[in-house]
């Protein structure tokens, strides 16, 4: 990779800007429920810290729209961020972010301080990279730092504009991503299995595509499955369906043929009366769903074929799950996956962010992964071959 990273540039006594991934989860009195993202940016401030910089902390937090709205105020972030850090950090509670106040507090910053700010979605400004908050945020430091992966595919004010403004580099979160991910897209060790999941062929069509110029096998499974299994010919039910797309299935089942990719279906699927948990349901052969059933999750057949791959693979790359995990009587294929995966050990192992990581979370079996992707939707425009404009603005070495 030829963007610069923290160790290209000399952070020492200066005011570091640093754009993290705050954007966690938090229950209606406000306390936050999950902090893996607050976890996952600590190797980056605390490198900053330790190596003689003053720290300033820029991330957004739910879908405020543009205005200020205590809901997703930051301040939950900061004492978290406290207590993980062993140290204080000055919460800029600010509603347009920066003001003379938050300027002339930046300015009085010494190094081993961190400062963090207000929601950058407080700024209409910051989502349409548009009017003068990039130079604002810019204003207040002296170099600025991407460490924040789950963005990086918005070209927003706080990761894209500022650099037009500042010097920059990517934190070691995001060189992390970038460098796992890209190795296992352009040097695999082989065989290269992909697993793709999730609701829609519509929204992995790009995914898809790219991998099945990399992959050895892709296997199938979440709702988009019956897509494709009606492209086969199949009854699928009342399962979800995009009948727009079973062409372009048809497309995709031809390519992989053509390229030698082994494009592997579920043989099996578990069918129910009703969509929630409590309903009669059943497992029955792809060939024989019922005209008034939903399939809700890939039979035990499939997960055993899967099993056998998975095992057999040398990198794996999972995006989506293969069933509506959220309930319990639908999720084992999922959670048979997962830990399919968890035990390869020779493998490398990476999971696309979003509901998979939910997924692995959900079945406590992160720690035997190789890589839990820190962001959803940047991962999946990743694995599309996309270069992220987040990672883009960033300096060349």
């Amino acid at each position: 990779m030829n963007k610069k990273t923290l160790k290209d540039i000399n952070v020492k006594n200066k005011k570091i800007l640093v754009r993290c991934d705050f954007n966690v989860p938090l229950d209606k009195e406000g306390n936050i429920t999950d902090d893996i993202r607050i976890k996952a940016s600590l190797p980056t401030i605390n490198y900053l810290l330790d190596n003689g910089a003053a720290v300033i902390l820029l991330s957004h937090l739910g879908r405020p729209d543009g205005e200020a709205n205590k809901k997703y105020s930051l301040q939950p972030v900061a004492q978290r961020l406290s207590s993980l850090l062993g140290r204080g950090v000055c919460f800029e509670d600010c509603d347009v972010v920066v003001d003379d106040r938050v300027k002339t507090n930046a300015a009085k910053l010494k190094p081993g301080d961190i400062m963090l700010l207000q929601n950058t979605r407080f700024r209409k400004e910051e989502t349409k990279n548009a009017g003068t908050f990039a130079k604002e945020l810019a204003s207040l430091g002296e170099l600025f730092v991407n460490d924040a992966f789950g963005t990086a595919h918005r070209a927003h004010s706080s990761n894209v504009g500022i650099c037009e403004y500042l010097h920059s580099a990517l934190g070691f979160l995001v060189e992390k991503e970038v460098e796992i991910m890209g190795n296992a897209l352009k040097t695999p060790k082989r065989p290269l299995t992909a697993i793709l999941g999730g609701a829609k062929v519509s929204d992995k069509i790009a995914v898809i595509e790219n991998l099945l110029n990399i992959a050895d096998n892709v296997l199938i499974g979440g709702g988009m499955m019956y897509t494709f299994l009606k492209a086969k010919g199949y009854n699928t039910g009342n399962s979800l369906l995009e009948e727009d797309k079973v062409e372009l299935a048809k497309n995709i089942i031809e390519k992989a043929s053509e390229k030698v990719v082994k494009l592997i279906l579920p043989v099996d699927t578990v069918v129910a009366k009703e969509f929630k948990n409590d309903t009669e349901f059943f497992t029955t052969d792809v060939d024989k769903i019922p005209d008034e059933y939903i399939g809700l999750d890939i039979g035990e057949k499939t997960v055993e074929i899967y099993k056998e791959i998975i095992g057999n693979s040398k990198t794996i790359i999972w995006n989506g799950p293969l069933g509506v995990f959220e309930m319990d009587n639908f999720a084992n294929g999922t959670n048979a996956v997962a830990k399919a995966i968890a035990d390869n050990e020779d493998a490398i192992s990476i999971i696309g962010g979003g509901d998979s990581a939910a997924a692995v979370e959900k079945t406590g079996l992160s720690e035997n992964i190789t890589h839990i992707s820190t962001g959803g939707g940047a991962s999946l425009e990743f694995l599309e071959g996309k270069m992220l404009p987040g990672i883009e603005a960033i300096d060349n070495k």
